[in-house]
């Protein structure tokens, strides 16, 4: 889902001229013609999700200005960017007292509107990373805090607000890197127990003969170097979350104290004469099948099914790409304010790529590949050069005919190649487009083999821009790029034929 964007004003066409220019530079539009109409769709609970605004500030009934009162009394995080007919240093002065980002004089040229969204976007993004840190440091983190806009993410995430309203054991299953732990945080956060510790115990990294004294404690003198007492994490974890992260490494022997433990709600401690009340919520996490490992005897079919009362499946970054751009977006903004860079923006040509790897680490990887481009970049703006794993794969659309065709700069009158108010080269356009329905063979062509073409013109023709391909294709942004693996997979010019097999 690309960046949205509301306009409000009661001006039919200035409003559509705003439309227009926003929707240039590459971010979806919401049009209302009121503030009470922006105020309804603020605080809708299952409203569209918006970036920014565009706000007029003279409007019949509920004005630009009462609109940000609004806006501040409830408390809402976003940036707004009004406009007004009256560039008056009085009427600026107030807008920004109220809450406004920036302003903009009508009319408004497209490079100033740009600009300021683009200033918007990222002073509020970076907002957004200060308070996601500040939050992790104080074990507040919600969902709020997570940062996608992928339909197959709202699932998981209704899943887990309603086991956070509950002490059910929870299992989350994933790759490495996809936010296991930030999950299980955001789950602990918005429950009952959110004053409470979140104690984090990786299981894979404790040494075997070290486990049960430090999941449970162990006595002074209960074996050679234990030289004071040790209360053990499910102790420290008491009234609060014990989140078990990797909980598939556990040896098998910790496992059977694992699951007495959850069975009768008490530890013992090594050494100990008695076992201790515990009062624990437990969440536990893998990269591993844990259903697989119980088959092969690695992992105790019991304690198996006391974990696995709820279980949650993230998927992979390759699976929501269209969480991409606005992650990308936030680990900027943090990154650029760690390292005090002056970077202001991404490119169009490097987030198209970066939108269609793999990203095999996920989130992390992904994360990292910023950090590195923040600090090793000497440009205002990241590009395509940037990202080492990125300009490995340069973009190329097939013609008609199957062809491979290179991206070729096309120019607007000021001689730049632009996508979504960036410099970028983009696919030539046909003027006309066909497409032939019968093999040569006189037999109906396949409809995988023309939805294939379909797209990639549809590609050609609107110049790369993903968003604008999707929407008119009326299709997600992740179905498009799916599609588009899948159609790889199966060309064999591209060798998808030998990585298939």
């Amino acid at each position: 889902m690309a960046v949205s964007i509301l306009i409000a004003d009661d001006d039919a066409i200035q409003r559509r001229l705003v439309e227009n220019m926003v929707q240039k530079c590459g971010y979806e539009t919401i049009v209302v013609d009121s503030g009470d109409a922006v105020l309804a769709l603020l605080n809708a609970a299952d409203g569209p999700v918006i970036d920014a605004v565009v706000l007029d500030l003279v409007m019949p009934g509920l004005d630009g200005m009462g609109v940000l009162a609004k806006i501040r009394e409830a408390g809402l995080n976003i940036p707004i960017i009004v406009q007004t007919a009256h560039g008056g240093i009085d009427n600026v002065v107030s807008a920004m007292r109220a809450g406004a980002h920036d302003f903009v004089v009508k009319p408004a040229g497209i490079e100033r509107l740009q600009v300021s969204l683009r200033n918007a976007l990222n002073a509020s993004a970076l907002k957004g990373e200060l308070q996601r840190i500040r939050h992790s440091r104080e074990g507040k983190l919600t969902f709020a805090d997570i940062i996608t806009r992928s339909e197959i993410m709202a699932g998981v995430l209704r899943t887990a607000q309603k086991a956070a309203a509950s002490t059910i054991p929870v299992l989350i299953e994933g790759e490495s890197g996809v936010g296991k732990e930030l999950f299980a945080r955001a789950i602990h956060g918005s429950g009952d127990r959110k004053s409470k510790p979140f104690v984090a115990v990786n299981c894979g990294a404790i040494p075997d003969n070290l486990v049960e004294s430090i999941l449970f404690g162990h006595e002074k003198g209960a074996f050679t170097g234990a030289t004071e007492r040790h209360l053990g994490k499910f102790v420290e974890a008491s009234g609060g979350t014990l989140f078990l992260d990797e909980v598939s490494e556990l040896p098998l022997a910790a496992q059977v104290k694992l699951l007495r433990a959850l069975q009768e709600g008490a530890v013992e401690a090594v050494g100990a004469r008695k076992p201790v009340k515990v009062d624990v919520r437990i969440i536990s996490a893998t990269n591993r099948k844990l259903l697989d490992r119980v088959k092969n005897g690695q992992f105790r079919e019991d304690l198996f099914y006391r974990l696995h009362v709820l279980p949650l499946t993230l998927p992979p970054l390759r699976m929501r790409r269209e969480d991409i751009p606005h992650l990308l977006r936030h680990f900027l903004a943090r990154f650029c304010a760690e390292e005090n860079r002056p970077i202001t923006s991404i490119s169009g040509e490097a987030m198209v790529q970066l939108s269609h790897l793999e990203w095999p680490g996920n989130i992390r990887q992904l994360e990292n590949a910023i950090y590195r481009a923040v600090v090793m970049s000497d440009s205002d703006q990241l590009g395509l050069a940037d990202f080492p794993q990125a300009a490995a794969q340069s973009p190329t659309v097939s013609d008609l005919h199957g062809d491979p065709v290179v991206f070729e700069p096309a120019f607007h009158q000021s001689g730049t190649a632009t996508i979504s108010g960036n410099e970028i080269p983009i696919a030539p356009l046909s003027s006309v487009g066909t497409l032939a329905m019968l093999t040569s063979a006189g037999e109906v062509r396949p409809l995988e083999e023309m939805e294939s073409e379909i797209i990639r013109f549809a590609i050609s023709h609107y110049r790369g821009q993903m968003s604008e391909v999707a929407r008119r294709l009326k299709i997600g942004r992740s179905t498009l790029y799916r599609k588009l693996d899948e159609s790889a997979a199966d060309d064999p010019a591209t060798g998808g034929a030998e990585k298939a097999s």
